[in-house]
């Protein structure tokens, strides 16, 4: 990189013009099952977050309804609560959908005050293919085991409705849960 472009204000040409050639040769090398690489036009699609939740949201369903978000936008990630029982939560997809889901996870559920959400960049693991609500309970069904639920990106990458991701949520719920539980679901969880 030359000083004159910093100069002049051509900084951002002068790298454009000299990650291309990088840019594809990533690109031939995922092509070639080579994986994902730093500056490929598949990792510059896909982004990833990590975000820290503050405000009442435990007990309100809070980690479900980020679920929710994963599975209406086909978002990959994880959500689980930390030893103070703080809300921490993992995305990553397509960036425009990541910043929908946030807008909705913002507004918190009907039951949640004093929501406030911090995220940061977070590595993009080309590996990973769920989205994963850990050791998740639920105070409202009186479900008191830990149950890891799953949701598998959708092969076809499409956003469903609302509707179709509640259902979606709630089939998860039915192919998880055991026994008694399974028996405290209702139709419209």
């Amino acid at each position: 990189m030359r000083s004159d472009d910093i100069k002049t204000g051509n900084l951002r040409r002068s790298v454009r013009r000299r990650l291309v050639p990088s840019r594809m040769f990533a690109i031939i090398l995922a092509t070639l099952g080579f994986g994902t690489f730093a500056g490929s036009a598949t990792s510059q699609q896909k982004q990833a977050i990590s975000a820290t939740v503050t405000g009442n949201d435990q007990k309100v369903g809070f980690r479900a309804m980020v679920m929710k978000q994963a599975i209406e936008y086909d978002l990959a990630g994880s959500a689980k609560n930390d030893k103070d029982e703080i809300v921490e939560f993992t995305l990553q997809g397509d960036a425009d959908r990541i910043d929908a889901a946030l807008a909705a996870i913002r507004e918190g559920t009907k039951k949640s005050s004093n929501i406030g959400v911090s995220t940061v960049a977070a590595a993009v693991n080309p590996n990973l293919s769920t989205f994963t609500v850990v050791d998740w309970t639920s105070t409202s069904r009186n479900i008191t085991t830990p149950y890891t639920l799953v949701f598998k990106l959708r092969t076809d990458d499409s956003v469903v409705t609302k509707k179709d991701a509640k259902d979606a949520w709630h089939d998860i719920l039915k192919t998880t849960l055991k026994g008694e539980d399974l028996k405290k679901l209702g139709d419209d969880d």
